[in-house]
């Protein structure tokens, strides 16, 4: 077995890590090298830029058909602080984004047993003809085979209604751990692994870019960890559609795993680094500081991470209701353009394909 030392010095030129290298070096290796081979990477592919973009959240509800060990966002129809809102106040809140230069809109939610397919093609109708500029990218993949099936329709053919509507981008939501014994554990109820990739595969397939994540710091291993990140890496290799891998912090508070607690800010850098060297054909990789908080997104881009998300106005509720640290999460293009430059970096504003905005 090598040291930690020689494995560092191989990554630093160039080659790619195996699971069980991976595991000494996140286990074995200071936290101050793994930031440096990060960065290295991170400079190799994006140079001295950080994104971001402007962007807002639609969240059309959270009555879940699941109920998921972890989620702190999910409440059963009838609840006191439920919501379903309507398509037509789902376009008051668009209409209010005519004039701020938004570029996305992000809309993910719980999955309705109600909703149909027809519903959500009608919804990204809507938003586009409000802001016909903005990039859609909508429901995740567990939302995507639960409506499309419920349909009657392969997943193909339900990507491609949906790319008719309007959809331009699927966020990377419901990938959780793909362990199939955490998941059994976690979410046994949701959409399995395989779903999740067939969708995500389907998707590249059909030319739509999407995003992937792993939700860490709960009841999963350091190696459940690096599995996750070996599969993601094997299917970039297959189908190169990925545009960003986003790692998740579990959050603890208002969901029944609350006594497990959260792991330390050490564990959120290590992991985000190790994303970076794992993820060698994942272009971005994306500290969310809605979840971080700001001060750990600042670090966090000392530690491989190039996109930090978006100005986020107080759109979405999946993290504040799982207390992160950011209860009205909203960030300006200044605070975004100082936390990059005190990291040492340059912030650049991109679209949702990372096409840069001049």
């Amino acid at each position: 077995m090598r040291t930690w030392e020689e494995i560092a010095a191989r990554t630093a030129s160039g080659e790619r890590l195996s699971a069980e290298d991976a595991l000494t070096l996140w286990r074995e290796a200071p936290l101050w090298r793994l930031g440096e081979l990060a960065v290295q990477k991170k400079r190799a592919i994006s140079a001295d830029k950080v994104f971001y973009n402007k962007n807002f959240h639609l969240e059309p509800t959270n009555v879940c058909l699941f109920n998921c060990k972890f989620c702190s966002f999910r409440r059963p129809r009838g609840s006191a602080d439920a919501w379903e809102w309507s398509v037509e106040q789902m376009e008051q809140i668009v209409r209010s984004y005519k004039d701020k230069g938004v570029t996305e809109v992000h809309i993910v939610g719980g999955v309705h047993p109600d909703h149909s397919l027809d519903y959500y093609c009608k919804l990204i109708r809507r938003v586009k003809a409000i802001l016909p500029r903005v990039a859609v990218k909508a429901y995740t993949a567990i939302e995507l085979s639960y409506m499309i099936r419920k349909a009657g329709l392969t997943i193909r053919e339900g990507l491609e209604r949906l790319i008719e509507a309007g959809m331009e981008a699927i966020p990377g939501g419901g990938a959780e751990i793909f362990d199939e014994h955490i998941r059994q554990q976690i979410c046994p109820e949701k959409g399995s692994t395989a779903e999740w990739f067939e969708v995500h595969h389907t998707a590249h397939e059909l030319g739509l870019k999407t995003n992937a994540t792993m939700l860490y710091g709960h009841i999963e291993s350091v190696e459940h960890r690096i599995d996750h990140l070996m599969r993601l890496r094997e299917e970039q290799d297959a189908t190169g559609g990925f545009n960003a891998f986003i790692p998740l912090k579990y959050r603890n508070l208002n969901n029944s795993m609350s006594e497990i607690g959260e792991v330390p800010i050490i564990d959120d850098l290590r992991t985000l680094a190790m994303s970076r060297l794992i993820l060698d054909n994942v272009p971005h990789i994306k500290a969310y500081w809605v979840m971080y908080g700001k001060q750990t997104t600042e670090m966090a881009l000392k530690f491989g991470a190039d996109d930090i998300d978006g100005t986020i106005d107080d759109s979405t509720k999946i993290y504040s209701m799982a207390g992160a640290e950011e209860q009205r999460p909203t960030m300006s293009v200044g605070d975004m353009q100082q936390m990059t430059q005190r990291a040492g970096f340059r912030a650049v504003e991109r679209d949702t394909h990372y096409n840069e905005i001049k």
